[in-house]
């Protein structure tokens, strides 16, 4: 792909990578570098009955001060609030999230909160803070969001009916424990869902208006790895191999989209998993192609790319004709993994894509899409070929 010889950029990445069968073992060795003694554990119930907790809270020991289980599918506004309201009554010093988006965007909230005071609804923007806040040490259970490297967090606030985009650079996570051990337990509708939610961060990582060469390169091989191992780990969630593949690969596009953004993919699933409560990779999925069609006249040099990826660029094909390979495939894989089609198949109402549509112009991501979208109309269409 050409670039413009004009092209400047800021590249960030500091999260810490620890990878391994085995490495959440490593959670209290790292705290303590970090210099924290009192950490308050983030995680959901499903966590918990999966016993997916006793390794990390057997790591800390005495240094697990508490546990706050109380974050639903979409976390909101409130849950974070009553999350750091429990960990300053534990004067904890450390927060660590084990889990998938929900709870690690739980947690980025959270810390905020033990810094800076206040409530959540105070901190809704952009770059509003201006110091480090307190350390988060990320485990993610799902290989999907990313959240664990990325700086935004997304938060539902139930008095506007909208997900929230709060995006702060000083709030990125210290460190990440990847695990596979972590996500053996996945049932393979999850495995596909939040596996298609990296890959639509790859892929819009790649098309997003400020994509720059480093995050194009992430991308590609975070597309090379799901492709080759999201299927085999549907098929067979015991495989640890692939599920660390997996995770590396959810973590390349989490750092992928973290500085290229994302566009009217992540702003449609935001805001139907606003409206009708998809399941925000579900959405993701479902949405990737039909965006990607709607981009096509602006970004078929990405979805290009894309197929030489998925390796199913013919040889000799031009760039468009290679972008349309692309999103024949991608619908391809989606079938063969299982993942749901139609929005309808998602309890999603007809009547429900109007208001979706318009959401969706709000939305932060939008504005980073290759197309420019001025109005609604565009965006309540794609939902309907989706639905």
């Amino acid at each position: 792909m050409a670039y413009d010889q004009e092209l400047s950029f800021i590249y960030f990445g500091p999260t810490k990578i620890i990878y391994g069968i085995g490495s959440s073992r490593e959670v209290e060795s790292e705290m303590s570098g970090l210099g924290c003694r009192r950490a308050v554990v983030i995680t959901d119930e499903g966590i918990l009955k999966a016993g997916l907790l006793d390794t990390v809270k057997d790591a800390l020991g005495k240094k697990c001060v508490g546990v706050f289980s109380d974050v639903p599918q979409d976390t909101g506004m409130e849950v974070v609030n009553a999350g750091a309201d429990y960990a300053r009554k534990q004067e904890a010093d450390v927060i660590i999230s084990v889990g998938g988006g929900s709870v690690i965007d739980t947690a980025k909230g959270i810390c905020i909160l033990l810094t800076e005071g206040g409530v959540l609804e105070d901190f809704e923007g952009i770059q509003l803070l201006t110091r480090p806040q307190t350390p988060h040490i990320v485990i993610p259970t799902t290989a999907g969001t990313g959240s664990e490297v990325t700086w935004v967090a997304v938060i539902l606030d139930k008095r506007k009916g909208q997900k929230i985009l709060i995006v702060e650079y000083f709030n990125v996570p210290r460190i990440a424990i990847l695990d596979p051990k972590m996500t053996e337990k996945m049932p393979k509708r999850l495995t596909a869902s939040t596996g298609m939610d990296a890959m639509s961060h790859a892929i819009e990582a790649l098309h997003a208006i400020p994509h720059e060469p480093i995050s194009d390169g992430l991308a590609l091989h975070a597309l090379r790895l799901l492709h080759r191992y999201l299927p085999v780990c549907v098929e067979n969630g015991s495989d640890l191999v692939a599920r660390g593949q997996v995770q590396i690969a959810a973590t390349m596009a989490g750092w992928a989209f973290g500085n290229a953004m994302v566009g009217m993919v992540h702003a449609m699933a935001h805001s139907i998993g606003a409206v009708a409560r998809v399941p925000h990779g579900i959405a993701n999925g479902i949405l990737l192609p039909h965006c990607m069609l709607f981009n096509l006249d602006e970004a078929f040099e990405s979805y290009a790319m894309v197929a030489e990826a998925f390796g199913v660029r013919e040889k000799g094909s031009d760039e468009r004709n290679a972008a349309k390979e692309a999103i024949r495939a991608l619908k391809d894989f989606t079938r063969k993994i299982g993942h749901p089609q139609r929005l309808s198949e998602m309890g999603v109402q007809e009547s429900d894509l109007e208001k979706a549509a318009e959401l969706s112009m709000s939305d932060g991501a939008i504005v980073n899409n290759p197309r420019a979208i001025t109005d609604a109309s565009g965006v309540l269409d794609v939902f309907k070929m989706a639905f």
